[in-house]
């Protein structure tokens, strides 16, 4: 009887800190759903901050895939005040500059692809 007694007074403990957690967070303006999305986001950046070192030997797939996990990584982020992840600022800045320079890099392609294929202009409609 008192091991129940016991494992209910935790039970209720641990609701409790639960629902201050909670509360805590929303009253700093973050939602819950964002909140846990952040942690998720947090450990794949450190993910792509280690796999940033060597973004100049990306495949272009592997580029694609590391720029839209950047993208979700910089939504989640900015939905949090950067107060919270102050310490994670060298990582973000990490990912956020390789991510620019793949950008600017695959841009860069594609002008000169642009620029050197030839454009074959369309048969002219004859009018009747």
């Amino acid at each position: 009887m008192q091991a129940l007694a016991v494992i209910f007074i935790l039970f209720i403990f641990i609701v409790l800190l639960i629902a201050m957690a909670i509360i805590q967070i929303r009253m700093v303006g973050i939602k819950v759903k964002d909140f846990f999305t952040f942690i998720d986001a947090n450990q794949k950046l450190d993910n792509l901050s280690n796999f940033a070192k060597k973004y100049d030997k990306m495949s272009p797939q592997e580029q694609v895939i590391y720029l839209a996990e950047a993208e979700k990584i910089f939504d989640s982020f900015d939905k949090i005040p950067e107060t919270v992840w102050e310490d994670e600022r060298d990582k973000y800045s990490k990912v956020l500059d390789t991510y620019k320079n793949i950008r600017v890099m695959r841009w860069n392609e594609a002008q000169t692809n642009a620029l050197t294929t030839k454009k074959i202009k369309p048969k002219e409609m004859k009018m009747e």
